[in-house]
């Protein structure tokens, strides 16, 4: 005889709960917000006050701690900016291995700073510094994409596969331009260039943040008011469409949002090839919803866990902080050759 108690006991455990597959999913998902967030704190705590040389209370541990906010809110920036716009990005194209990076951000950010250094030596590098040139390199990415988007998704022959193949181009044009002239500096400004083109929250500036953090806030509210839009992007073309999706306008829009978050996050701390995809994949694995608006939140945990905590262990357990960007790296650009290798396709 079967059990009847046991069948009932059993069915709330693999009801669907709105966004997420089973109940159990929906359970999973807050614990694992609340393990994340908690994670956060202690990261963020241990960055603020973790080898603090000053007594604790007195005025000169707290004027430490205050120029250490600069670092947290950095992390945090980037976090948001490179979690959110690699999940956007892969839900438009279609494909969770691509990334934004791919469309040439990097590769224009590394063109900019080399031609800058290239043509003006050392006060090229000092050109480069301060809001009005980090406002001036967040404009320029951001003409490069909508002339980019603009041009290859409105068109009658509009196709993300020939946008993707199109940014590939151009970044590596870029890439060997950046490469051609870095081999013409001398090895001062090598030096200098050096420092620039590796992903660094030493390489931020706090007086970028005034101009970094509204710009983050348009871009995120924008596709978190959107997030429904792209849940139907995530269906496919052809199913959004005949639920009444404006496809391609939505996937502009939402690429727009995107072409915002990497020029911040990009000119901000420099390139970082394979953080997003890390945070990305990872995010994937432990949210298990199709609603974007859960995956961005603990999209941006994830991020700030990860790099929050390679900053703090390598800066205070190592003494290598400026290696934040080479590790992060190292281990993202792993996880994609082993997901690519898993998955046997692009």
């Amino acid at each position: 005889m079967v059990d009847v108690s046991a069948r009932r006991d059993a069915a709330p455990r693999t009801a669907r709960s709105g966004a997420f597959p089973t109940a159990d999913a929906a359970r999973r998902y807050r614990l694992l917000i609340a393990v994340f967030a908690v994670a956060a704190v202690l990261i963020a705590a241990g960055i603020l006050w973790w080898d603090n040389p000053a007594p604790v209370g007195t005025s000169g541990f707290w004027r430490i701690v205050e120029l250490r906010i600069s670092s947290v809110a950095v992390i945090a920036v980037v976090a948001i900016c490179q979690g959110i716009a690699t999940i956007t990005f892969q839900t438009v194209t279609a494909n969770r291995i691509v990334t934004p990076s791919l469309m040439g951000f990097e590769s224009l950010y590394t063109a900019i700073s080399t031609a800058a250094i290239f043509f003006f030596g050392a006060a090229g590098a000092i050109a480069l510094q301060g809001a009005g040139p980090y406002l001036l390199q967040i404009v320029v990415m951001l003409v490069f994409s909508g002339i980019l988007y603009g041009w290859l998704l409105s068109g009658r022959y509009a196709n993300v596969q020939i946008m993707l193949l199109v940014g590939i181009i151009l970044g590596g044009a870029l890439a060997a331009f950046s490469t051609f002239l870095q081999r013409l500096l001398t090895p001062t400004e090598f030096d200098l260039l050096t420092a620039r083109l590796i992903g660094s929250v030493a390489n931020a500036d706090v007086t970028y943040l005034p101009i970094a953090v509204p710009l983050l806030a348009v871009a995120v509210a924008a596709l978190w008011i959107g997030g429904g839009r792209l849940n139907l992007l995530g269906l496919g073309r052809p199913v959004a469409l005949s639920l009444g999706s404006s496809h391609r306008r939505d996937s502009i829009l939402a690429l727009l949002m995107v072409s915002i978050l990497m020029a911040v996050s990009t000119s901000l701390i420099g390139p970082m090839t394979f953080f997003g995809f890390l945070v990305a994949m990872l995010t994937y694995q432990l949210a298990d919803t199709f609603d974007h608006r859960r995956m961005f939140a603990m999209s941006v945990l994830v991020g700030f866990v990860v790099l929050g905590g390679a900053y703090v262990v390598l800066k205070h357990v190592f003494y290598a902080a400026g290696s934040v960007g080479i590790i992060v790296e190292i281990v993202g650009g792993t996880a994609f050759l082993i997901h690519l290798l898993r998955k046997g396709r692009l």
